[in-house]
């Protein structure tokens, strides 16, 4: 995985609450292996029409949100079933973090485990954030994983919490086995020690 310290990036603004994971990447795609390039089912169904044509209407059809790396979500973002593949598409089409007031636990997991920067904001912080990108298409989103701090485009600034372990992780660029790898010295010397 690439460490995670800071990214300044197009902001994505997704309006609607419960967007669930068969949005995000249907369910008819689950079969395909890691190896596709699974961005390009990202909100496939929302994106395209059933003639495989653009839907001018979806957001991340217009000019101004084509580039995204980040996401701004509403309430519940990701909820519904466990599918990793929903983190697949929106790592793979180049999305690196998701902000919203709150998220899928299953969806939480998937992203630690694929270095998948997800940060709880309060719905007034995302919904002014939301409101400003639908208006303005193409302004970008500023995270400090350092600072644990987001710069929103209105120029306001909202700190973030985020568990000490996967915080490590994302700016180690380490998943759980890389991280149980790091720490092998350690897990010798305590089976030595045990097994005395």
């Amino acid at each position: 995985m690439e460490p995670f310290r800071n990214l300044e990036a197009v902001a994505l603004p997704i309006a609607q609450p419960n967007c669930d994971t068969d949005q995000i990447v249907p369910a008819r795609y689950l079969q395909k292996p890691r190896s596709e390039n699974f961005g390009d089912f990202l909100f496939r169904d929302l994106r395209f029409g059933a003639d495989g044509s653009e839907n001018p209407d979806f957001v991340l059809n217009q000019p101004g949100f084509r580039s995204a790396r980040i996401v701004v979500g509403e309430h519940n973002f990701a909820c519904g079933s466990s599918r990793e593949h929903a983190v697949w598409a929106l790592w793979d089409y180049g999305v690196k973090a998701v902000i919203a007031p709150s998220f899928g636990d299953i969806f939480l997991s998937n992203a630690a485990k694929n270095g998948l920067l997800t940060i709880v904001l309060p719905h007034a912080v995302t919904a002014e954030a939301i409101a400003g990108l639908l208006a303005n298409p193409g302004q970008e989103v500023a995270i400090d994983l350092d600072a644990q701090t987001v710069t929103l485009p209105n120029g306001a600034v909202a700190s973030f919490e985020i568990d000490p372990y996967r915080k490590y992780c994302l700016t180690s660029g380490l998943d759980e086995l890389g991280y149980t790898l790091s720490q092998l010295n350690k897990i010798e010397a305590f089976e030595k020690t045990y097994a005395g």
